[in-house]
C-alpha cells in the first residue's frame, strides 16, 4: 500500500482544529487542515475561560493573545430577582497557568492567529476547500474528498480529525449526531458601537462578561466587550420561543432587551455595526466521538449551551488531549479506536460535568448562586468557571448542587420551589 499524502488530515481551521495542527506539526507529525473559509471571518464565540490559558502556553502565543484580546477578569451573572453577582478568576490560582485571567477576543483575528500558528509550525493548511464526505474503504486510509475553486480532489491519510464544527460533518456522514432532549436553544446576536456597559456592572464593565437571565423561560442575553468601544451582544432562548422571520426574530431580539430598560436605553443610543446573525440547533452529542481511523474535537463532538463561555474552551482543551494520543497512535502505527480511550474518557468527562453544570444553573439559578456566595465552596465553584472540569468524574461541589435541586424538587415547599426553571432534573442523567 502506498504511503498517506498525510498522517493526520484535519477538517475544519478553528481554534480546535488549528491548535491540534500546532501540536501535531511540532511533534513532527505531517498533517493537513481543511478549512472551508478564507481568514479572516467573523465567528461568534468571543469569551473565553482560563483553561484555554494552557494551550497558549503550549504553543507560546501568550503574549499574542494579549495584544490582540481584552483582559477577561471574570464573569457577572444575574438575574430579574437577584444579582448581579461577580466571579473573579484571580481568586483561585489554576494548577500550571501563570495567569490570573483570559481574555475577550474578536474571533476573526483570533481564528487567524491561531491558523497562522498553525502554519508556521509545519502544518499544511488549505482555506477555501469544501470537505464533502470521508470515505473509509480503504483499510487504515481514509480518503477525505473535497472541492477547490471548482475542482474535485482528494487526499488519503492514517487518522481523519473532524473540527469542523457545528457542521459536524463525521457526526452527520457517519449518523452519529444525537439532538439533546433537554436543550434546545438558538441565539441571536450582533455588535454594537458605543454602548455603554456601565450601567450593569458598574466598575467592571471592560473585563467581565456579563450574562442577564430574562424573565422568558431559559433565556438571556449576553455582554461581552471586545475593544473600548464594540460590544458583542446575544439572546439566547429556547427553540419556542424563536421566531421563524427574519424581522420576527429581530423584534424578538429588542422585545429581551426592553425587560432590562437601562440595557435596552443604552444599546438604543448605540450603533449597531454588525446585521443580526442567527445561530440554530446548539445543542447536541455524538454516540461516538472516536473509532478506527477518525476522531472528534470540539464543537463537532459536543455542545451545550454557550451560558459559560465553554466552546471555545472546549475546542482548544479537546485538541490538547486528542494531541497526546494521537503522537501515541503515530509511533506505535495504531490508529484504531483502543488508541483514543484516554482522549474519549477525558473528554466525555468533561462535557458531562459542563452539561450537569449547566443544566444546574437552569434549573435553579438560587443554587448555583448560593454555592458561588459561601465561602466553603466558591474556590471550587470558580474552578468549574475556570474550565477545570476533566480530572474528576463528578467534581463535590456539583454533586452537592445536584442533591439541592432535587430537594427543592421534591418539595413544594421549599422557599426556592417556585424559582424552579422548567428544565427537568433529568437532564443530571448521563444521557449521551
Amino acid at each position: 500500500m502506498p504511503e498517506p499524502n498525510f498522517e493526520v488530515g484535519i477538517i475544519g481551521g478553528g481554534p480546535g482544529g488549528a491548535a491540534l495542527a500546532s501540536y501535531l506539526a511540532r511533534a513532527g507529525i505531517s498533517c493537513v487542515v481543511l478549512e472551508q473559509e478564507h481568514f479572516p471571518r467573523p465567528h461568534v464565540g468571543e469569551a473565553l475561560v482560563p483553561s484555554s490559558n494552557r494551550v497558549f502556553q503550549d504553543l507560546d502565543i501568550w503574549e499574542k493573545v494579549a495584544e490582540m484580546g481584552r483582559i477577561k477578569a471574570g464573569a457577572a451573572l444575574a438575574s430579574p430577582w437577584f444579582g448581579p453577582y461577580y466571579t473573579s478568576f484571580a481568586e483561585v490560582k489554576q494548577t500550571g497557568v501563570n495567569f490570573s485571567h483570559t481574555y475577550h477576543v474578536d474571533r476573526s483575528k483570533f481564528d487567524t492567529l491561531l491558523l497562522n500558528t498553525a502554519r508556521q509550525s509545519g502544518a499544511t493548511v488549505y482555506e477555501g476547500t469544501r470537505v464533502q464526505n470521508v470515505d473509509f474503504g480503504e483499510a487504515q486510509q481514509p480518503r477525505i474528498n473535497y472541492s477547490k475553486d471548482e475542482e474535485h480532489l482528494s487526499i488519503s491519510v492514517r487518522l481523519v480529525v473532524d473540527a469542523s464544527g457545528r457542521k459536524t460533518l463525521l457526526g452527520n456522514q457517519l449518523k452519529l449526531r444525537i439532538q439533546d432532549e433537554v436543550f434546545d436553544q438558538f441565539a441571536i446576536h450582533t455588535w454594537f458601537e458605543n454602548y455603554d456597559r456601565s450601567h450593569l456592572v458598574n466598575d467592571y464593565q471592560d473585563e467581565f462578561t456579563f450574562s442577564y437571565f430574562l424573565p422568558i423561560p431559559n433565556s438571556w442575553i449576553w455582554q461581552i466587550p471586545i475593544s473600548e468601544t464594540i460590544t458583542s451582544i446575544g439572546v439566547v432562548t429556547q427553540k419556542k420561543s424563536f421566531a421563524n422571520s427574519r424581522s420576527e426574530r429581530e423584534a424578538f431580539f429588542w422585545s429581551c432587551v426592553e425587560s432590562n430598560p437601562q440595557l435596552a436605553a443604552s444599546l438604543r443610543s448605540a450603533k449597531q455595526i454588525r446585521p443580526f446573525t442567527a445561530e440554530g440547533d446548539y445543542s447536541y452529542a455524538m454516540k461516538q466521538i472516536c473509532g478506527d481511523n477518525f476522531l472528534l474535537i470540539g464543537d463537532a463532538a459536543r455542545f451545550v449551551d454557550p451560558i459559560f463561555s465553554t466552546g471555545v474552551s472546549i475546542a482548544l482543551c479537546s485538541a490538547r488531549f486528542a494531541a497526546t494520543d494521537i503522537i501515541q497512535a503515530v509511533k506505535r502505527g495504531d490508529f484504531s479506536k483502543a488508541s483514543f480511550a484516554t482522549y474519549e474518557k477525558t473528554i466525555r468527562r468533561g462535557t458531562q460535568n459542563w452539561y450537569e453544570l449547566i443544566s444546574t444553573y437552569y434549573r435553579l439559578f438560587m443554587a448555583f448562586t448560593s454555592f458561588l456566595l459561601d465561602d466553603t465552596y466558591r474556590p471550587d465553584v470558580i474552578r468549574l468557571l475556570q474550565g477545570d472540569v476533566y480530572e474528576e468524574d463528578e467534581p463535590e461541589v456539583l454533586r452537592l448542587m445536584k442533591n439541592i435541586v432535587r430537594e427543592v424538587e421534591q418539595n413544594p415547599e421549599h422557599p426556592w420551589h417556585n424559582f424552579l426553571g422548567n428544565l427537568s432534573a433529568t437532564a443530571f442523567s448521563p444521557t449521551f
